[in-house]
């Protein structure tokens, strides 16, 4: 059993990689005309699919019942749309602000599991967890990595699409 804490930051953590996730996806197929950005989003949102699954079984080994990841949305009419549009919308100025707009997003919410991260790493070490600790120091590194990549990624898009240089 765990404290009362550490459970609480287990089930947000959880929770925000499984949001994560999600967003990462919606995000990768609004952007699909924008490769580079398309295809990053689709590799970190496994990351967070790997870590809302390792948080469900440490989950179990502290009294908690975390649901695993969820299921990869399926591709129907809405999906469909949202291809043509993308490829319709192309790089218009709009687009670039849609793109920033989601980066931003993304930005905060990775920033959130990272403080979260951190958190369960204070509690692993204050209760000698061993195992969670080992959980945090292998997920907490992609964590940073994606929160590096959205920052970089704000760094050289802001620039030209809010000042049009």
């Amino acid at each position: 059993m765990t404290g009362i804490g550490t459970g609480i930051v287990l089930r947000l953590l959880h929770d925000g990689e499984r949001d994560l996730e999600q967003d990462l996806l919606a995000a990768a197929a609004r952007h699909r005309t924008d490769h580079e950005f398309h295809h990053v989003a689709l590799d970190i949102a496994r990351w967070s699919r790997e870590h809302a699954a390792r948080l469900a079984d440490a989950g179990r080994d502290h009294g908690l019942d975390l649901p695993g990841p969820r299921g990869n949305p399926s591709p129907g009419a809405l999906a469909a749309l949202r291809e043509k549009a993308s490829a319709a919308l192309g790089r218009r100025p709009e687009t670039g602000l849609l793109l920033l707009n989601d980066l931003r997003e993304l930005h905060l919410a990775v920033a959130r599991n990272s403080l979260h991260w951190e958190m369960l790493a204070q509690a692993a070490q204050a209760g000698r967890d061993d195992r969670l600790l080992a959980l945090v120091t292998d997920c907490h590194p992609q964590t940073l990595r994606q929160l590096r990549w959205t920052n970089t990624m704000i760094k050289i898009l802001a620039p030209q699409l809010l000042t049009g240089v």
